[in-house]
């Protein structure tokens, strides 16, 4: 059996696993304060180009955006976000357990534009009931986004400006940002993101490290006693070296961006032996998720040996799966997917 379920099937990058056994048995101050985490966070600064930017360590992706949302919204706000967004959809009403509502824009290829922004703002304000009603407190998106397609440059500019106009801040859920940034197709650096919205965070989970990503303020402050907020909510890691020198890794000699570009070159190879063998890509994604129709007998054939994530039914009769590559996958997993087909 091979696996293309996600992008987190296996623990950790090599050079990770083995920087963790180095400093395994090494006393380290707690609660990320560590020199791990501190030289983490300046390799962090200098990767993005932004030297005042506040970063802290969290363990996983629903636990950093239900945190994040919690910490930026004040208690009578909800989040503008796609209805395809992973807070929408795929984290349990975290949100919303938290008390604040998710406000859903329709999305397009997963995405939502400034003009759906700006329109649904507009008439909230001038709805003259809206003190009674929940008011947007901020814009929550995916690079990339959860069907693997990536917000342009130029898309980024004016939702963010929409953003800036009505004073909320515009974040950015960057679970698998690794392959968004290393995808042909991404027109936007790793700074110029940065500049682009004013908190996000840098996955690590699905980008190679055993657990846990990284929040950055950049566009507003941190709030004030963060730790103490993240800690009433149980997310506050103890060993927070463990974070601390993952990041630490990924962040040396490039390791974060080629783990992104080895999963999007084996994506493009997948697409590639679908197409020769007669499938139908689905929808285009130009990162490492790729989504492919397949008929309903053949699904059944398939999954005696190919491990892979149900996406949605297309009709009565085919269904549309999901393949994911990432840092563990190899050539010769995709050349035997091609022999199995």
């Amino acid at each position: 059996m091979i696996s293309f379920e996600n992008d987190y099937i296996c623990g950790a990058h090599p050079k990770v696993m083995e920087r963790l056994l180095e400093i395994n048995l090494e006393p380290a101050t707690g609660y990320g304060y560590d020199k791990y985490s501190i030289s983490a966070k300046e390799k962090i600064k200098d990767a993005i180009g932004c030297p005042d930017a506040e970063i802290c360590f969290l363990v996983g992706g629903t636990q950093t955006n239900q945190v994040v949302c919690d910490a930026l919204l004040k208690s009578y706000e909800g989040v503008i976000a796609p209805t395809t967004g992973h807070v929408s959809v795929h984290e349990a009403g975290a949100i919303e357990h938290g008390g604040h509502k998710v406000i859903q824009l329709e999305a397009n290829d997963g995405k939502i534009n400034a003009g759906q922004l700006k329109s649904c703002l507009e008439s909230f304000y001038e709805d003259e009931t809206h003190e009674h009603m929940v008011f947007p407190g901020m814009v929550y998106i995916t690079f990339p986004t959860e069907s693997g397609s990536l917000y342009k440059k130029n898309e980024l500019e004016d939702i963010y400006s929409v953003c800036k106009n009505y004073e909320i801040p515009l974040y950015i859920d960057g679970a698998r940002l690794a392959y968004g940034l290393m995808s042909d197709e991404c027109d936007v650096t790793m700074k110029e993101l940065a500049n682009l919205c004013d908190v996000f965070y840098i996955g690590g989970t699905k980008d190679g490290a055993m657990f846990g990503e990284a929040v950055v303020f950049r566009g507003v402050a941190m709030p004030k006693h963060f730790d103490a907020f993240i800690k009433q909510r149980g997310a506050l890691l103890a060993k927070g070296k463990l974070l601390g020198i993952q990041f630490d890794t990924l962040f040396t000699d490039n390791l974060y961006f080629e783990i992104g570009r080895h999963a999007n070159r084996l994506a493009k190879l997948m697409v590639d032996i679908f197409e020769e063998k007669g499938y139908k890509i689905a929808f285009d994604s130009p990162t490492n998720q790729q989504f492919v129709l397949v008929e309903d007998d053949k699904l059944k054939e398939l999954e005696k040996k190919v491990a892979f994530s149900f996406w949605e039914k297309a009709d009565s009769n085919h269904t549309v799966i999901r393949f994911v590559t990432s840092w563990s996958t190899t050539e010769e997993d995709v050349l035997s997917l091609r022999d199995i087909l």
